[in-house]
């Protein structure tokens, strides 16, 4: 087993948080409330009424539910490579493209189990735009943060309802960690123009933020009736029954283009954040493996 792969997945998983957590706050606003039309609009008004920390609400338990659901998404993935590889007898042999789409859907999926708890937390708490600064609104704040937020989920809505829109989550993520590693994979050898040279770390960086890029295109539908399911009834009377009817629902009432609402804003975050994630994973990897004389550019190759 690869442990060395879901250590360094962890702190990449981190990284990435940090990076991009204002423009997912952003992002997620965008989804789930008509009063933002846009991203600048959305950016002006937070900061106007909730300071720069209203890009940061809920960081802290994503810090540390990312580290650990990127941890097992690298991790599953890696070892997933390994016994594909094993069993058609190619153990040392480089993974065909098959491969590494069938890995990367594994490991997308199983990291679900772990993540939708502290995803419905990092959106309960990015959609509460009420400012604690000023002392009248701090009465109108339901979670004080949190923990007190996971608490309080369990209370109202039971066990359950920490994985409320764990389907969409599950079916964003599958294919979208699918298509995320098969086009690092692929830019990367095209960058290597297909040879056994070890890519430069520009190159590394500039593969993983296509890869964010090309992964959120095809999440991106999912994420939106994830995000609505998870802040359904929060703020008034339910509107949906369940899965399909959010996403009937949805598009009936806004139409199909709805559903890539938020695409660009999630690739604008995707490039920078991609970026960090597979840069510190690769040299962390390379550390961990041979110690500091062997942090070098890291060498993917496809059949």
């Amino acid at each position: 087993m690869h442990i060395v792969d879901f250590v360094s997945g962890s702190v990449a998983g981190a990284c990435g948080v940090t990076v991009g957590f204002p423009l997912d706050t952003v992002k997620v606003r965008i989804q789930t409330q008509k009063q933002f039309t846009g991203v600048y609009q959305c950016v002006l008004e937070t900061i106007s009424k909730e300071g720069v920390h209203g890009f940061f609400k809920g960081m802290s338990f994503p810090l540390t539910t990312v580290s650990l659901t990127s941890s097992v998404v690298f991790g599953t993935y890696r070892n997933c490579l390994q016994c594909m590889k094993q069993a058609r007898g190619a153990e040392w042999s480089p993974s065909t493209k098959l491969e590494i789409f069938l890995a990367g859907m594994v490991g997308g999926v199983a990291q679900t189990s772990v993540m939708s708890p502290g995803d419905i937390v990092k959106v309960r708490l990015q959609c509460q735009t009420e400012s604690a600064r000023e002392g009248a609104n701090k009465l109108r704040l339901k979670y004080r943060g949190p923990v007190h937020c996971l608490l309080s989920i369990v209370k109202e809505e039971g066990l359950r309802g920490l994985y409320r829109g764990a389907l969409p989550l599950m079916l964003r993520d599958g294919p979208s960690y699918a298509t995320y590693f098969l086009t690092y994979a692929t830019v990367s050898e095209w960058m290597s123009g297909g040879s056994n040279e070890k890519l430069h770390w520009s190159g590394v960086m500039l593969a993983g933020g296509v890869a964010g890029m090309a992964g959120w295109f095809v999440g991106t539908p999912m994420d939106v009736i994830k995000a609505r399911l998870q802040m359904d009834g929060v703020r008034g009377p339910k509107r949906y029954r369940g899965f399909f009817h959010c996403v009937a629902e949805t598009a009936r009432a806004e139409g199909a283009a709805v559903f890539f609402k938020s695409l660009g804003i999630n690739c604008l975050r995707a490039f920078p954040v991609n970026m960090v994630v597979f840069f510190t994973y690769e040299v962390l990897t390379g550390f961990l493996r041979t110690g500091p004389g062997g942090v070098d550019s890291p060498h993917v190759r496809l059949e």
